[in-house]
């Protein structure tokens, strides 16, 4: 295995030709233009391709990777033909098999019969079709042991030399969709593989680049954590909500039966292209949401024949209008590490089975439910033993009945509990960020409240300006 170092060098970054010296946008730019952009292809094509699971042998040989005509052309013509504005392809998924030219390691489709540098074809192909370019990155990677109680520093490094290699090599990644990271099935925290560590190499590379964590399996839909786009996956029970949603939105979906090409694809009826428009496009588009519609390509590295036709056909039930409606004013993501995930917690009374432990478990189905006859509950949280630094604070609000008002942040240090804040915010999730303050403790002291309230999750972070 030749994880090798990757050398970075700012300023040598290799952009798509007009993209150099281009005027910086906002991030609130960038989400807008994402959300614009309204419909793309999802191309799940890597090793499992070539096996019957999603989710193959990690040690499947390289061998067996090898397409008897690949051709991107394809491909992006055919998003053209459904009037589709991008493609995104699984330049790595959960088996660790690389389909670009890296310097990491040998698991890759350069040691394959195929060993031409699929990730190049693809980009090349789409750009030329005028289509925006987004790359799959899983960090989920079970050949190279990157999984839960495995992990180690060779790991992280692996990680940021292969993304680093993706943002260097191949022009304006417009974003990096990113999967099995914290995620309840892959259980690899963001505190294992930093994701503020992660998240800035990737702005430092491309600063136009989005990241999106495929996180919306744990985390609640009213804040960005983790992520600059929410991101739904529909199969796997995440739909967003079309009457309420006011972030920044990805929902994805498969055409076929499961993400990655199977033997039964070619004579087996793909989804409703009516539906396709009906059902995901224009309702997902209303709601500040771009939807994106996987297409796998066969063993050929050709999409077959039905799918093809469907795609046609959803290009001429569907025309592309251009920009979407203004998306609502947000809080930039969180991205630090949360300082108060599994600490000690004390709180005024609470019901037995819903004790102030559950308001920092890193769960949020879990909360503490404040005792109704509690006139001036509270919650605080032990960081350390000794003081730490930190500048943002979230309360994420347990789902119910009740609702916290009016309340107040302290922190404790110098044997004293000393204000952060003092606000009135009705929102699920309230977000504060405040001038960097040092202490071992946090407490929150609820001043008005309607109901029988609860908090999830009482987050602590120490951003990095």
């Amino acid at each position: 295995m030749k994880w090798h170092t990757l050398l970075l060098f700012t300023g040598l970054i290799a952009l798509s030709p007009g993209t150099s010296g281009a005027q910086t946008k906002t991030d609130e730019q960038l989400r807008q233009e994402f959300v614009d952009l309204r419909f793309g292809m999802f191309i799940h094509y890597n090793i499992p391709t070539y096996t019957p699971e999603d989710w193959p042998d990690p040690d499947a040989s390289p061998s067996i990777f090898n397409p008897a005509n690949l051709h991107c052309a394809q491909w992006a013509k055919a998003a053209k033909s459904a009037n589709m504005t991008y493609g995104c392809l699984t330049t790595k998924h959960h088996s660790g098999f690389c389909l670009w030219d890296t310097q990491t390691t040998d698991y890759g489709v350069m040691n394959s019969p195929h060993a031409k540098d699929v990730v190049r074809e693809y980009v090349d192909a789409f750009r030329k079709e005028g289509l925006k370019v987004m790359l799959y990155y899983s960090i989920l990677d079970t050949h190279h042991r990157l999984r839960p109680g495995m992990i180690g520093p060779d790991h992280v490094r692996m990680v940021k030399s292969q993304i680093a290699e993706l943002l260097t090599a191949y022009g304006e990644i417009t974003a990096l969709i990113i999967d099995g990271w914290d995620a309840p099935w892959s259980r690899i925290s963001y505190d294992e593989i930093p994701f503020e560590d992660i998240y800035l190499l990737v702005k430092s590379l491309q600063p136009h680049c989005l990241v999106m964590d495929l996180n919306a399996a744990k985390y609640p839909p009213e804040a960005l954590f983790y992520t600059d786009i929410k991101s739904y996956e529909q199969g796997a029970g995440q739909h967003i909500s079309k009457e309420h949603n006011r972030l920044p939105a990805l929902s994805c979906y498969p055409l076929q039966e499961t993400w990655f090409w199977k033997e039964r694809f070619p004579h087996t009826p793909v989804k409703s292209p009516e539906e396709m428009v009906t059902k995901n496009i224009v309702p997902l588009n209303r709601a500040c949401c771009n939807f994106i519609l996987n297409v796998a390509p066969n063993r050929d590295g050709l999409i077959d024949d039905n799918a093809l036709e469907a795609l046609k056909q959803i290009g001429r039930l569907w025309k592309n209008e251009g920009p979407v409606d203004r998306i609502p004013p947000h809080e930039r993501p969180i991205i630090s590490s949360n300082m108060a995930k599994g600490r000690p917690a004390a709180s005024s009374w609470s019901y037995d089975m819903h004790i102030m432990d559950f308001a920092c478990d890193d769960r949020f189905g879990t909360s503490w439910l404040s005792h109704p006859s509690e006139k001036n509950p509270w919650l605080e949280i032990t960081l350390s033993g000794n003081d730490r630094a930190f500048n943002m604070a979230v309360i994420t609000e347990a789902d119910g009945d009740g609702s916290i008002k009016k309340y107040r942040l302290e922190y404790f240090s110098d044997n004293e509990w000393k204000p952060i804040l003092a606000a009135e915010n009705t929102g699920r999730i309230k977000i504060h960020r405040f001038d960097t303050v040092w202490g071992s403790k946090i407490r929150i002291r609820i001043e008005e409240f309607s109901g029988m309230f609860g908090i999830s999750e009482l987050g602590v972070y120490n951003e990095r300006n």
